[in-house]
């Protein structure tokens, strides 16, 4: 089933560009949204799977935009923000507030299209190096502590290999586990944490300092 797609840009020629770019891969946008106060309302009406968010716009920015999705729907389409700086500090904030990945505005069609299809189908986008860059200079032990400190020692060693990347099968083999055991870790990390996805739970690792940025790799 082919994923479908609202834009949220205040920029009209960002908006045809993203809108052509995805056509020609194969997608289909359902919507668009001029700003963050806008977004809300057009997803309930466009019920798109996928909503490819600028962070940066006036008035309701994309962090809220965000949020709002996130608190006011069920079943709230997945996020991927849009920026074109890859240690924008709006970038950390949404992806604190639940989005699923990021992508930069020079990223070939081919990466926009396949980022797409990676979170419809209920992946999320995590790049450990972009990330990475985002945190890097941020003094952990910030709003999340309290929250890490409820995870086990297995729970953050799971959180920490999933900050390199690794899927849950490359878990299950790096630490001679089932995958079934390794999926019941993930969800208690996501639960302790309130995270939804593996890229805000790893922004809020390194938060609470259970990963830095200089020990990974």
């Amino acid at each position: 089933m082919t994923p479908t797609v609202l834009l949220a840009d205040d920029e009209p020629l960002v908006r045809t560009g993203l809108r052509a770019l995805l056509e020609q891969q194969g997608l289909t946008v359902v919507g668009e949204a001029a700003d963050g106060a806008e977004v809300l309302p057009a997803v309930r009406r466009a019920r798109p799977d996928v909503v490819l968010m600028d962070v940066r716009m006036p008035g309701t920015d994309g962090i809220e935009a965000t949020r709002l999705l996130l608190d006011a729907l069920t079943e709230p389409p997945k996020v991927l923000v849009v920026t074109t700086f890859d240690n924008d500090d709006y970038v950390h904030e949404a992806l604190l507030a639940g989005a699923s990945g990021f992508l930069l505005k020079r990223a070939r069609k081919e990466e926009f299209a396949h980022a797409v299809r990676t979170v419809a189908a209920g992946e999320s986008l995590l790049f450990p190096e972009a990330i990475r860059r985002l945190v890097t200079g941020r003094p952990p032990g910030g709003r999340y502590t309290r929250a890490a400190k409820a995870l086990t020692r297995r729970e953050a060693e799971v959180l920490r290999l999933i900050a390199t990347g690794l899927s849950n099968q490359d878990i299950a083999a790096a630490l001679v586990i089932s995958l079934e055991t390794v999926k019941t870790h993930v969800g208690n990390i996501f639960g302790k944490l309130g995270a939804a996805n593996r890229s805000q739970a790893v922004v809020i690792a390194y938060e609470a300092g259970i990963v830095q940025p200089g020990h990974l790799g």
